[in-house]
This record gives structure tokens, sequence and C-alpha cells, in this order.
């Protein structure tokens, strides 16, 4: 595990909800610009309402940020929604040939200038789904990033074919036995059984289909979406993958046949130690899952034991994004979930030896959130001061009455809130951060330094409407970076290894491993994030940075520079000391 000393928090001086955004600024508070539209990003999300209130209209859309070319900076990928009709409608687009497809667009900032090209058709990716999420990994080990498109009906494979100057994707999901056909929400990739390939967890929500549609009324009597409760759980998956584009299900041989929850949020990290992957499973009003690996052979669920599968009351909550982080400094992987309005956020604290606790009334981060029914979550240290921040991106389920009234025709929007680390595990909501300040049906949320200026960036998914590019424009307490990538060695005849997902990287001090981050692409809700990590070096000294790979083994890298991306390879390293090692 982990070991840290907990470090003085830093402090700032917020300016109040009610002064101007360029006010705010002055005063240190963070400005977060939405640049999508100038950008070239002009994609609105379609749920495809047509006045039913299918359930499944209200819960889209997902984003991923990866390195699509290998040419340095983030390609983006949109997952599409479309009109849901009964069966033999011929109106309904259903996944036809005629329906919105996902979109990919190109990052062309090595051109000189951070802009977007949508290349959708010329990468050969035609994904046609009622499109849920996307989760993001290397099958092949080939070096370059994969996709894995979530929908509600069979998922898809993209194979990433790409080479210099031209990115292309291959739909494989026949034979791969991956098409899962039911409503699928969250994913994860991970190494299940240290073979030197990722496997896939796949997290279902509930079976939904159009032809079961159910009519769902609100407390005072009015038409409404249906909750979870309306319909019955599916199972979740985990695929084993075989190589050559192959997965097995090893669901019932894992032993959790039986885990039949409405997923909507994963994260695949070690979360006791031991130098296995494990997997959180955040689920929608039924208690959550913490699969503790056992070699490979099974994952046994140790949620209620660990006190991780319900809040403080003992009441299972509406999990839908889900963050591992080290939230306190400790050098322990923590949790953070988003819910359901009038339940709010939670923040799991590890204690060691297995055990979390609820920590969220003491964290700052509950009262705020009890208003809102948050979704995607990202974890990121936006003012590089060395504490981990966390941005929420609201929308509420139930149609709000005041806007119903008004005649908003999705009357579900809310505001999305940042709130700012102050160390220890405390954190205080920042007024004023976003420009335009905007209330819309925030779901998805991929976190990503799209402009590789060493400060992170963030796309925001709305229901029904546009994706939000905020571009992170503040002045943060430390300009001094480091932006680290984290790579196996090459296998095969591959130029690169894969990432190394599930590994943390720390900042060597004093002899003392500190600020540990998650190298991961899954989180949040339904998105895919940029692994790689932005460490701040407040001096300006060249940072001393320590790597524990997936396995558990650790490395010392000597940074010679400041102000620019690395990449950090397994092998390549210093071996740690007994004092450094974590």
């Amino acid at each position: 595990m982990f070991r840290n000393a907990p470090r003085p928090a830093l402090t700032l001086t917020l300016a109040t909800a009610a002064i101007a955004a360029s006010v705010a600024a002055e005063e240190g508070v963070p400005l977060f610009v939405d640049r999508g539209a100038e950008l070239g990003v002009d994609f609105v999300h379609d749920n495809g309402m047509t006045g039913e209130l299918y359930f499944a209209e209200n819960m889209g859309g997902g984003a991923a940020l990866f390195d699509a070319d290998g040419d340095g900076d983030l390609d983006l990928y949109l997952g599409q929604g479309h009109r849901l009709a009964p069966a033999g409608d011929s109106a309904a687009a259903g996944g036809a040939a005629d329906a919105p497809s996902d979109r990919l667009y190109r990052n062309d900032l090595d051109t000189g200038e951070l802009r977007f090209t949508d290349i959708t058709e010329e990468s050969g990716l035609d994904a046609r789904g009622y499109g849920m999420g996307v989760t993001v990994g290397d099958i092949d080990n080939d070096g370059d990033p994969d996709l894995y498109v979530l929908n509600l009906g069979p998922n898809e494979l993209w194979r990433n074919d790409s080479e210099p100057g031209s990115i292309r994707f291959t739909n494989i999901t026949a034979g791969s036995n991956t098409a899962d056909p039911r409503w699928s929400a969250a994913a994860s990739f991970f190494d299940l059984d240290a073979d030197g390939l990722l496997d896939l967890f796949v997290g279902n929500y509930v079976e939904f289909r159009v032809a079961i549609h159910k009519t769902c009324s609100s407390p005072q009597g009015l038409r409404d979406y249906c909750g979870p409760k309306a319909y019955r759980d599916e199972a979740n998956r985990v695929l084993r993958n075989r190589g050559g584009g192959i997965f097995e299900d090893w669901t019932f041989r894992l032993g959790i046949g039986d885990l039949k929850r409405p997923t909507l949020g994963t994260v695949a990290t070690d979360l006791d130690g031991d130098g296995t992957t494990d997997i959180y499973v955040a689920n929608d009003q039924s208690r959550n899952a913490l699969l503790l690996n056992e070699g490979g052979a099974s994952l046994l669920d140790d949620a209620v034991l660990a006190g991780a599968a319900v809040d403080a009351e003992g009441q299972p909550e509406a999990s839908m994004g889900v963050l591992a982080e080290d939230f306190n400094g400790d050098g322990l992987v923590d949790l953070f979930m988003t819910h359901l309005q009038h339940q709010t956020n939670t923040l799991y604290l590890n204690e060691g030896d297995g055990l979390w606790d609820d920590r969220t009334r003491r964290s700052g981060l509950g009262q705020p959130s009890f208003v809102y029914t948050g979704f995607g979550a990202a974890a990121l240290d936006y003012d590089l001061d060395g504490e981990l921040d966390i941005y929420v991106a609201n929308g509420a389920v139930k149609r709000i009455e005041e806007q119903l009234r008004a005649g908003d025709p999705h009357p579900l929007k809310q505001p999305n809130q940042l709130f700012r680390g102050l160390g220890n595990g405390r954190f205080e909501e920042v007024p004023g951060f976003e420009r335009p300040a905007v209330s819309e049906v925030g779901r998805g949320v991929a976190r990503g330094d799209l402009d590789n200026d060493g400060d992170p960036d963030l796309v925001v998914v709305n229901n029904g409407g546009p994706v939000r590019l905020l571009i992170n424009e503040g002045e943060p307490d430390a300009r001094a970076w480091v932006g680290v990538e984290l790579r196996l060695p090459p296998a095969g005849e591959a130029a690169l290894g894969r990432r190394a997902l599930g590994a943390w990287l720390g900042v060597l001090d004093a002899g003392a491993a500190r600020t540990w981050r998650r190298f991961h692409t899954d989180g949040s809700y339904a998105s895919a994030n940029d692994p790689r990590v932005i460490v701040a070096a407040p001096t300006g000294t060249p940072p001393t940075l320590i790597a524990r790979w997936p396995d558990g083994a650790t490395e010392i890298f000597q940074i010679a520079s400041t102000g620019s991306y690395v990449t950090l390879v397994r092998g390549e390293g210093s071996p740690a000391t007994a004092d450094a090692t974590p």
C-alpha cells in the first residue's frame, strides 16, 4: 500500500459568486472557458426524444480523450443517440444506416494551433448504435489505443489501425465475443490474470427495451421518466482477452455470475495493495461492489465488509460517476461517487487494512451537492497546487417542475460544480469557475490536456445538447510542471509498449514518495480520460518520480526538465530503495 505523509493545505481566497468572471480570475479563481464551437467541435447530442419519456433517453452520452494517431495530442470521440421507437416503426432510426453516428475529431495541435477536425468518415468509424459510453485500451499490445463502444443494444469493438498521418479504425466486433446485447453503461480495461493482455469488465444497467417501456409518474402525479427500480437488473460480464482480437466470457468462472445490479460506473485499480488489479462497481440505487482479484482465479465482492457498499447511514445510493484517487494525501486509494439529488455525492477514504470510511460530511463535498444529481466526474489539479480537485457534471433524471411549467422541452437542467482540494480530504466549492455559466443536462465528463500546456482541460457531454470543451485558462499557483506517460516494454514487433493502465505515479521528496496519482483511462461516467499524469513542480526543479507498476514493482526516474511531456518505460528506471518503496 502507498504511504504518504500529509502535507500542509494551501489556501486560496475565493471570489464570491456575484463577482464577474474577469474579477474572479484576478482573485485566483480558475476560469474554464467553453471553446468547443470555435475549435471546430460542433457536436450536439441527440437523445431521440419523442415525448414517450423512454427511460434510456435521459441517460447518455459519453466521450473519450485519447491519442488515436500517436502524434502527442488528444483526439476526441463522442457517442451519439438517435430516435427510439417500437420494432416495425419505419420512421425509427434504430441503428439503421441513416441514423446519426458517433463522431471522431482529430486534434490538429501539431500544426501549431489548437483545432479539431471531424474525420469520422475517413477514419472508418461508422458506429450507429444508441451510444451510451466508451472506454479505451490497447487490446493487441501494438502501442495504440483501441475503442470499446457501449450501447443500448450490442456493443462494438473498434481496433485502431492508424498509421502516421492517417487515423483508421476497423470494426472487429464480429467473432470477438464482445457484442453484449444488453444496456451497457460502463466498462474498464484491466489485466485480470497478469498475462500481459488487457481484459474487459463490462457494467450493464437494466433490462430496458422500447417494447417493455413502462409509464411512470412523479410524486405530484405527472408523467415522468422511470427509475432503475421499474426494470430488472442486468448482469455484469468479465471478458478475458485470449489474443488475436478474441475474448471469452469468464464471468461465471470468476464467481460473479449472479452479480446483477444496475451498474453505471466502474474503476479498475489495486484496491487492497496485493499487486493485482481489482474492480469497484458503482450501482444505481443498489449496493456497490468491491471485487477483489484473487490471483486472476476469482473475484470476491468485499464491499459490505470493507464499508464501501452503502453510505454512512447504511443506505444504497444512486451511484453514477466514480473516481479512484488518493484524495487525502496518505498514499492510499480513495473512492468518490456522484449521486442522485437529495443524497449528496460520497467520499470514501481508505483507512488501510481493507476498510473504507464515509467522510462525506467532513469533506465539504456533501452539502453543496445535495440539491443536484451528479453524473460525470473528474479528478484534476486545475491550479497545479499539488492537491486534487473534483469537477462534477450535474443534470436531473426527473423533470424539474419549474422548467416544465416554463415550457422547456428537456426540463432536467442543472449547473455543474467544481470543488477545490484543500488537503487532507477537504474541499470547498468554487464559484464563478466557468464561462459562460450554463445549466444543462450534464452527463459524461472526460479530463485531459487538450492544448498540452500543462494544465487539465475538460470535455462535458450534455444529454440532448451541445458538447462543451472547457479550456483551462486560469492562472495556476505553480507554473512548473511535468506531464508523464507510463508504458510497458514493447511486445513482439510493436514499436511502443501499451500504456501501463493501473499504474501509479508519485513524487519522491526527501526520500519519501508523495503526491500519488493513478494512471488510467476509466472512471467518471460513460467516458474515458487522458491517462497522462501532470505533476506540479512548485520550486521549478525537475522532480524525481517513482512509478508503481500494476504488479506492485517500483522504479525511480529522474526528470531532466519541466514544461513538457515525457514517457517513462518500465525497466528503464532505477530500483527503488527500501525507504522510497511504497
